[in-house]
């Protein structure tokens, strides 16, 4: 069997190695081609160009990139054409896959599955209707989404997230953490996350920097871990220089991949509190068990575009799965170190709701469960 998989972010390069992996497990003879990260490359990927080229997010991000992706997708889906793969798994990144597939449809039978299902029931609900013309079957991660895939067309199957089968760190990992960056055990700690990508650390940093300044008033022991990205960690690490407290940055370069996921889950265990950028990070936070304030930022235009667009007041998936609002969110123009900081002041006072919602979030994902990433492969054998 061969298999074209391609995703464009470190989240979708997550989901596309668990997937891999389950495909290993029911197939041995496996073949891929693509495009991935580490956690893809590790189940035998060997990427036709590095990933990060697709990490861009915002309209205006996009722009002065146009043209060289309008490249990359006519190079990626002339190649799938031409290799013929049994199958085409697209992961998420839609602005590039979903123009991939279509040009993969337009010359050939080539059977196309994307993973992760749209955020339709969020905004621009027409976006099912138009990926329905280029996809047959669709991956999704949360157990509400499928009939709005299968109205529009496509074949559609709830396999859960791979967070909720992530080992997690033990009670001794964490205290071997805690003593490894000089903390006692009563310290409070708190992660800082300022995203994956270089626009929105270099837009995001100087606010959680200045949001700190009260924090750590008014908790003055307070230890600060920023875990970076390995694309953005050298931008992380010139961004919080001028903090208030500079920050312990867990940089994963050099580091193999599971060892670099490890340290990070090890850090996600050992918090108190997290400040993140909005994203997929909620749910590696919620498996941790780690309450959060969620922040985001665009380009002012790209910020108008998208509220125009909303349909759900949330962009925080711990909220969206549980059907709560226990995560503070501080969005757009929401974004100041003002608000940010009075929503971790208030989260450390308070984290037990939060907690809570946290878990209902996990049990409806799928813990506990069959390993999402060997559903995933079998929905995609069960449907070839």
């Amino acid at each position: 069997m061969r298999v074209f998989i391609i995703a464009g972010e470190p989240s979708g390069d997550k989901l596309g190695g668990a997937l891999m992996a389950g495909l290993r497990t029911l197939v041995p003879d496996v073949t891929f081609d693509g495009v991935g990260g580490g956690e893809m490359q590790a189940q035998g990927l060997t990427s036709r160009f590095d990933m990060s080229e697709l990490s861009i997010m915002g309209i205006m991000e996009v722009l002065p990139k146009y043209r060289h992706l309008k490249r990359r997708i006519a190079q990626t889906a002339q190649t799938v054409i031409d290799t013929a793969p049994d199958v085409m798994i697209t992961i998420d990144s839609p602005d590039f896959c979903l123009r991939v597939a279509r040009l993969v449809k337009a010359s050939s039978t080539i059977r196309t599955v994307h993973y992760v299902a749209p955020t339709v029931w969020a905004w621009r609900p027409k976006r099912a209707d138009h990926m329905a013309e280029v996809i047959d079957h669709v991956l999704a991660l949360f157990p509400f989404e499928p009939p709005y895939m299968q109205a529009a067309g496509m074949d559609c199957d709830f396999v859960g997230h791979p967070v909720v089968s992530e080992p997690q760190p033990s009670v001794q990992d964490v205290d071997n953490f805690r003593v490894q960056y000089g903390m006692e055990a009563a310290d409070p700690l708190l992660l800082v996350l300022p995203g994956s990508r270089r626009g929105e650390v270099s837009r995001l940093a100087p606010r959680l920097g200045a949001a700190l300044r009260p924090v750590l008033a008014a908790h003055p022991g307070l230890r600060v871990v920023v875990p970076a990205a390995a694309p953005v960690a050298e931008l992380v690490i010139a961004a919080v220089a001028d903090w208030p407290l500079v920050p312990k940055v867990l940089d994963p370069r050099g580091l193999d991949v599971e060892t670099a996921a490890n340290a990070k889950r090890v850090a996600f265990a050992a918090a108190d509190a997290a400040l993140a950028a909005s994203g997929t990070v909620a749910l590696e936070l919620a498996a941790a068990d780690t309450p959060m304030v969620s922040i985001y930022d665009m380009n002012w235009l790209s910020r108008r575009i998208v509220q125009r667009m909303m349909q759900i007041d949330t962009t925080n998936l711990i909220n969206i799965v549980s059907e709560t609002r226990t995560v503070p969110e501080f969005i757009g123009a929401q974004c100041r170190s003002d608000l940010i900081a009075q929503g971790v002041l208030d989260l450390l006072q308070d984290p037990e709701p939060q907690r809570a919602a946290m878990r209902t979030t996990m049990d409806l994902l799928g813990r506990n469960g069959e390993d999402p990433g060997l559903r995933a492969a079998q929905a995609v054998l069960a449907r070839l």
